[in-house]
């Protein structure tokens, strides 16, 4: 770790203090690690539009080699000889200035991509070969652990195309995750429709990133890769990224030999990174840079003026808010096609293949003027010994996860399975509806395939699911009634006005707040319908009022020691959801005891501390008294 600082001998301004990392693989001299302290002026150029700093440290005088030391973004890395005599003849030509006056250095206008608009932003696109690191490096980007990763060199862990916004120094950026690509996969097999689907997103996409794996060299297989981006992309920008660098070393030559079987790929100069530990990603930064700014440039690409209604409510404001929507249920129950047909695109892979998918994808659209953030998470299975570990385990608390985050959670049942088990709801998906109620989320049933059940011969059957599906659902979820149930096929491409009607009425409802006055109304109302057993023993209400949305929560403040009971709670909760259309969403009643009026309360309980006073004083008279009289006698 090094420190170097901004001394004054150029500038009269404030020192800085930067850091910078030397790995193994750099080439220095024997020398340099005694000549370190000896570092005697660094000198900084900046530009006030810039927020990319470039430093030089320099060695001492009596050095034949000075050393120069680049800190570009946060990132601080040795520099190459020519960039070095660049920068050191320019701090000589600026050195022999008047120091009083401003030194002058021809830096580049940078752009703060954070001003640009989210959707706006250049798309990079991770591929390469299985198993060579694309999730991992996909993760150090967004700086977050979203995509799966797990050493399968026989398996595929990725199968679709996962988006997030990269975070690399200054630049922001589109990153996608893609499935490993094998050129020679057999038409129709799970690989060639991954494939396919990559081929559509590189068309969308303005870099890719080719990934190879330092350790393993430039296999046949990255060279199959390598043509078929010739071919679906002939004149895509491409950086061939050497990942899993960190045990190589340029002193021995392993580095180097890496690099040269890089270039037969044919793509330009390669990059030696870890995603894993993060070496080289101010490498990458440095050749992603200038493409990005080229791009923003070329297209104009500004922050657009948002206008904001500063008029509008805090219900409003809460109803605007980014809808967070999740689709769960068991494998091959059509999840990721209902996906599909919502977003209106082939988004996620399907197929007949039961657990196609793995990780849980998340999606944004807008629909009627609101955004929505939509997961498709994995199938949902039985604990087993098998899928205690491996990727099945992974995919299960991914998508318990996203269930957790969601505020309206979509649980897809087949209609055709329902049929034949004359069964609604299996165990698992029992769990997941009782969970979604435990965690206070909006619940809206989806009984996908209802296709396969069309026909005169299966009218019948049709009509029982439609009226069983409902009355089962209230039965084996009784804390939440009027659970939404809507029968779709998602096959045919027609749910989508359907699905999404349902959800943002149940989200909306979940986001409901009512006046406390209205409440009130509405509790003298109920309470004097309802039939109690004891009048003397009947509860009192003080006042009724929400103290929370998301979900509704109510609190009664209780004047008394009587508290409600649970046939209370449940009634004052079915009145609630019967009489403001609350159904599908979670209700929840609190209690508090309100105490009688302030000053009569501190004067009784100054009375009552009083009196204790007394007590002990004149208990401890009658002990005094009593050990005089025993003395005497």
């Amino acid at each position: 770790m090094l420190l170097l600082r901004n001394l004054k001998p150029f500038f009269r301004r404030k020192s800085h203090y930067s850091f910078g990392i030397i790995s193994r693989a750099t080439n220095l001299p024997d020398q340099i690690t005694s000549e370190f302290h000896e570092i005697c002026c660094c000198r900084t150029f900046w530009s006030s539009t810039s927020s990319c700093n470039e430093m030089i440290g320099l060695s001492s005088s009596n050095s034949q080699n000075p050393y120069f030391f680049h800190n570009v973004a946060e990132f601080c890395t040795l520099l190459g000889q020519e960039k070095a005599d660049e920068l050191l003849d320019n701090a000589a030509a600026t050195s022999g200035s008047d120091t009083g006056k401003e030194a002058k250095y021809p830096t580049r206008e940078m752009i703060d991509f954070t001003q640009i608009h989210i959707n706006k932003l250049p798309r990079v696109l991770i591929m390469g070969r299985p198993n060579v690191g694309k999730s991992a490096l996909f993760n150090r980007l967004i700086r977050r652990r979203e995509a799966l990763v797990y050493n399968t060199p026989t398996d595929h862990v990725t199968r679709d195309i996962r988006e997030g916004v990269a975070k690399l120094g200054n630049l922001r950026f589109k990153v996608l995750d893609s499935a490993g690509i094998e050129a020679e996969a057999s038409s129709g097999s799970v690989l060639s429709r991954t494939a396919e689907m990559t081929g559509n997103v590189l068309s969308k996409t303005q870099l890719a990133l080719l990934l190879v794996d330092a350790r393993d060299g430039v296999l046949p297989m990255d060279l199959d890769v390598g043509k078929w981006l010739r071919k679906n992309a002939p004149g895509m920008k491409t950086i061939v990224v050497m990942n899993k660098a960190e045990s190589l070393d340029d002193c021995d030559g392993t580095l180097a030999s890496a690099a040269g079987e890089a270039y037969r790929l044919g793509f330009g100069d390669p990059i030696a990174l870890s995603a894993e530990t993060g070496l080289g990603m101010a490498e990458l930064h440095e050749t992603l840079r200038p493409l990005l700014e080229e791009y923003v440039l070329q297209n104009n690409l500004c922050a657009d003026e948002e206008v904001q209604d500063n008029d509008s409510s805090s219900e409003d404001m809460e109803c605007k808010l980014p809808l967070q929507l999740a689709i769960v249920g068991r494998p091959n129950v059509g999840k990721s096609t209902l996906l599909n047909t919502i977003l209106q695109e082939d988004r996620v892979l399907v197929g007949p293949e039961a657990g196609l998918t793995r990780d849980s994808i998340r999606a944004e659209f807008q629909y009627e003027g609101r955004t929505i953030y939509l997961v498709d998470t994995a199938g949902w299975l039985e604990r087993t010994k098998q899928q205690e570990k491996g990727p099945a385990s992974l995919s299960i608390m991914q998508s318990r996860k996203h269930l957790m985050r969601a505020h309206v959670i979509v649980l897809v049942l087949d209609a055709e399975e329902i049929a034949n088990t004359r069964r609604s709801m299996k165990h698992v998906e029992v769990v997941i509806a009782r969970r979604a109620v435990e965690e206070g989320r909006g619940l809206v049933v989806i009984v996908n395939k209802m296709d396969l059940l069309r026909g005169k011969e299966n009218y019948k059957l049709y009509k029982s699911v439609t009226e069983a599906v409902p009355q089962e659902i209230q039965t084996v979820v009784p804390q939440v009634t009027g659970i939404p149930v809507v029968f779709v096929s998602a096959l045919e491409g027609k749910s989508q006005i359907a699905v999404m009607n349902q959800v943002i009425e149940t989200y909306e409802k979940w986001c409901l707040r009512l006046p406390t006055a209205r409440l009130n109304r509405w509790l003298c109302k109920v309470m004097s319908r309802h039939s109690w057993k004891d009048q003397a023993a009947q509860p009192k209400i003080k006042y009724f009022t929400q103290v929370k949305a998301r979900p509704p929560t109510f609190i009664a403040f209780m004047s008394g020691k009587t508290q409600l009971s649970d046939t209370d709670l449940r009634f004052l909760t079915r009145s609630l959801k019967e009489d403001f259309d609350l159904g599908g969403i979670p209700v929840r009643i609190l209690q508090r005891t309100v105490e009688g009026n302030s000053r009569t309360s501190t004067s009784s309980k100054n009375k009552q501390s009083a009196n204790r006073m007394m007590e002990r004083v004149v208990s401890d008279k009658r002990t005094i008294l009593a050990v005089e009289n025993s003395s005497t006698t």
